[in-house]
Parts: structure tokens; sequence; C-alpha cells
């Protein structure tokens, strides 16, 4: 597990440290109370790998897919209102999640019986209103 406080400014240093950290991982969760940040630092992630597609949250329609600089594909989940986990099978994403493109998963709790075992664990918290705390967990490691 790794921790580390940045300022909003210097959300660049945050995201090279979080690509870094994160390896071959390409599912990720972001946890963080409504408000956080993680869509800016989703924003700031997917400007890193060269995505010129516009980044947003896909809260009414689930997924959204990018296009990285490298030919690599993201696609952004947003589960906040999904009220029926099962749902999220009837958009495939088993196929989404072991299709060995990155995945980027917002209220990932709402579908926690779906999820692979393996994934990188992004809990962010904001200290003030110009600071957060990251916390990144590998999920193997928390077996």
């Amino acid at each position: 597990m790794v921790t580390f406080q940045y300022p909003l400014d210097q959300i660049k240093e945050a995201v090279r440290r979080i690509l870094s950290e994160a390896g071959d991982e390409k599912i990720w969760i972001f946890q963080g109370q409504m408000g956080a940040g993680k869509t800016t630092l989703i924003k700031a992630l997917a400007a890193e790998l060269g995505v010129e597609d516009q980044v947003s949250s896909p809260t009414f329609g689930i997924v959204n897919e990018y296009q990285a600089a490298s030919g690599a594909k993201v696609f952004h989940f947003d589960f906040y209102r999904m009220d029926d986990p099962t749902e999220a099978l009837d958009i495939g994403i088993e196929e989404y999640f072991y299709g060995g493109e990155y995945c980027w998963i917002e209220w990932a709790e709402n579908i926690a019986q779906f999820l692979p075992e393996d994934f990188l664990l992004i809990r962010i918290s904001p200290d003030s209103q110009n600071t957060r705390t990251i916390t990144l967990q590998h999920s193997r490691n928390a077996h």
C-alpha cells in the first residue's frame, strides 16, 4: 500500500505516480466521497495517456470509451445510479473487465460481486479544499 498527498495544482505528479505504481494492472477502482475528486483525477489520468476525447463521468450512460494516444482503450464506468447490480451484466462487464484494456470504475461497491479479483484500488480523500490524499492498494496484496 502506498499513500501520498498532493496539492490540486500538482495533479500531474500524482497521476505519474499512480501510473508508475499501477504497473500492468488495468482494472482501477476509484473510491472517495461525492466531490472528493474522482472524476477530476480520471480526467488528468486520461490526459496523461494522451486521450483527446472529452472525458466526463458516465453517470447516466454507465460507461464511456476513450482512445489513448498509444491506441489503448480506456473504459470509464460509473455505477452510482445502478440499483440492481445484475444490470451490469446486461452491459457485458465481464468482456470489459477481462478484455485487457483499462477499466476505470467509480462506485464499484454497487457491483462488488462482479469485480475481478485483481485490481488497483485508488482511494481519494480531501484533506482541504486544495489538497488530497491518495492511497493505492493492489487487491492481490490485500488477500
